[in-house]
């Protein structure tokens, strides 16, 4: 009995302890989470509303729900010794960083609310015509990026307490909840998107003077036909100059590539590519100049061609965009009728694509016993037609939706941009919307199509790779099918030619060093040599219409190269392009290849 009194003792302690120190604050905790679970639910309904003053107020009481957590949070802290309860605690630190930045926002965009949709009072931007809309976006804009670098520093610390937790120590699954991979991934996604934020802050510094805040801006825009594949996305088809001073814009010019061609008076011979690849083409056009599949890369090619153009303007920038940018437009904003010719998202049967697609190969390409007025001006028109939609409505309906859209096309690849200025471009590099090859640590792999004089046979043409690798050997298998017939492509009778055999240079970019074994499936003799940093497998081959073809590539890994990690940098202009990737007997990615992947292997 005696003995027993001596451990009930004991234990009493530690039961009180235990409930004091470790229970009562779990529950206190649970309690106060539980509470701003639900005042985070009210918080994201208030910004359906619309109303700057409601949202400042419940911001305000969010905050203060916060501070309240996490001041209970800390009665756990000193378990911090304990690896999930030091995971616990950077998360709370982290999440108190982010509603510190939130609070900043809100009351930074509070001046300028009724420019992005919510509801103040005075004049609103809605009952402003189109042109001063703009000009107000940028003139506030301008005010608006001055106060973003407090923003920018509460989501870096907190970046760097999320970068703290270490998901592998999670198990895989407790029962069938998967645990350690919904913790990797959510730390991935915010890592990702905070050090996105933080890498473009440079690039939002600046978009007042990108929209010609201060001085004139002059940017050339370049339509990239995907339909017919390029290394940096499409056949250069039409280009435009387009000029724009404190939000007022003008298009000061806009043609088809080929006019732009016709003011060279005497063109070089084209480089050993366009000779070997391209059919029945022995000089170097600005429509062919984009080779590279680095944009940069080809940019210099394309200005190295323009210096010679008798309509070359000084410009301050390049705008590269594919037809991915019209139909989501037009898919946001509706049908559009351009020089009594209405645009369409919705699918043609013809082509099995978007009504726009076809309705632009048809008036362009066409040939015709008449003459088509305003032929070649015809997608500049449509282009500016549905950017005076975008700025016609109220921000708050379209305005979001929009810039996500255009957000989306640039980790896409559907938009390339490029800046004569050292600074912005350094910036818009890295975020990766400067079409660059980057240079990586680890493995790499990218694979590159050009399709040169195969109609716009890409339109029909679907892809999928398969990459396996088995210690330093790898072997690629790309796929091209075809299920559709062959297009009427004869000019008398007026035929449309979409589709045909799609001639296709290859080039498979890897780490530097890597040696090929074996290339299957190429037309032509196959070549290795050095770019832009990597290895390089080159080779041929074409696609018949109701048909397919295979190239399969086997190469070693260089001893020197980390397995750790693997980049796949996708093609600008792709879309559907189908991947699987299996690294020594693992699956580790299956589907579509819609941005770069960065995969982590170890």
């Amino acid at each position: 009995m005696k003995k027993q009194k001596k451990l009930f003792l004991p234990l009493l302690i530690v039961l009180i302890l235990g409930y004091f120190f470790i229970v009562g604050p779990i529950l206190r905790i649970t309690v106060k989470a539980k509470a701003l679970v639900s005042s985070a639910k009210e918080l994201k309904s208030v910004f359906a509303k619309n109303d700057i003053a409601l949202l400042k107020t419940k911001m305000a009481d969010f905050s203060n729900q916060y501070q309240n957590f996490e001041k209970t949070a800390k009665s756990a802290y000193w378990a911090s010794f304990i690896p999930y309860v030091s995971d616990f605690k950077n998360g709370v630190e982290a999440g108190s960083y982010m509603v510190k930045a939130g609070v900043e926002t809100v009351v930074a965009i509070e001046p300028y609310a009724d420019l992005i949709g919510f509801k103040k009072g005075g004049v609103s931007f809605i009952e402003k015509s189109a042109e001063d809309r703009l000009q107000t976006a940028v003139l506030t804009l301008d005010k608006l990026v001055q106060k973003i670098d407090p923003i920018a520093a509460d989501i870096e610390m907190a970046n760097s307490k999320i970068a703290k937790i270490n998901s592998n120590r999670y198990p895989k699954k407790l029962g069938k909840t998967v645990v350690r991979e919904n913790v990797a991934n959510i730390k991935d996604q915010f890592e990702g998107t905070a050090s996105l934020f933080v890498n473009a802050k440079p690039l939002i510094k600046k978009l007042p003077e990108i929209l010609g805040s201060t001085e004139e801006k002059t940017y050339l825009i370049l339509y990239q036909n995907d339909k017919e594949r390029r290394a940096t996305g499409g056949f250069l088809t039409f280009y435009a100059v387009f000029k724009i001073k404190k939000g007022k814009m003008k298009i000061d010019r806009s043609n088809d590539i080929y006019s732009l061609d016709e003011t060279i008076a005497d063109h070089p011979k084209a480089p050993r590519e366009i000779l070997t690849y391209h059919k029945d083409v022995s000089v170097f056009n600005i429509r062919d100049s984009n080779l590279s599949p680095d944009f940069v890369e080809s940019i210099k090619l394309f200005e190295s061609l323009y210096q010679r153009s008798g309509a070359r303007v000084k410009y301050d920038g390049i705008i590269a965009m594919d037809s991915e940018i019209l139909v989501d437009m037009l898919t946001i904003f509706g049908d559009t009728k351009v020089d009594g010719v209405n645009f369409s998202a919705k699918e043609d049967k013809r082509c099995d694509c978007p009504q726009a697609i076809y309705t632009l190969f048809d008036v362009v390409d066409r040939p015709v016993n008449y003459f088509k007025e305003n032929r070649k001006g015809i997608l500049g028109n449509l282009m500016y037609v549905l950017f005076y939609k975008a700025i016609g409505y109220s921000p708050s309906k379209y305005w979001g939706t929009l810039m996500q859209t255009m957000y989306k096309n640039m980790e896409e690849k559907h938009i390339l941009l490029y800046f004569v200025n050292s600074e912005l471009q350094k910036s818009v590099e890295q975020i990766n919307f400067a079409g660059r090859i980057n240079d990586y640590k680890g493995d790499y792999l990218h694979i590159n199509s050009v399709n040169f004089a195969g109609a716009k046979a890409n339109l029909f043409v679907s892809e999928e790779i398969e990459s396996v690798t088995k210690g330093k050997n790898r072997e690629v298998t790309v796929n091209f099918r075809n299920p559709y017939p062959h297009s009427d492509c004869n000019l008398e009778r007026g035929g449309l030619c979409l589709n045909a055999t799609l001639r296709n240079w290859i080039r498979i970019y890897v780490p530097k060093g890597s040696t090929l074994d074996s290339f299957q499936g190429s037309q032509k003799k196959v070549q290795t040599y050095d770019d832009l940093g990597k290895t390089v497998f080159e080779g041929y081959l074409e696609v018949p219409t109701q048909g397919k073809a295979t190239v399969i590539i086997k190469y070693s890994l260089p001893s020197g190269v980390s397995q750790d990690s693997l980049l796949i940098q996708k093609q600008p202009g792709v879309t559907g392009q189908k991947w699987t990737v299996k690294i020594d007997n693992k699956k580790v990615f299956e589907g579509i290849l819609e941005k770069d992947k960065e995969i982590k292997v170890k």
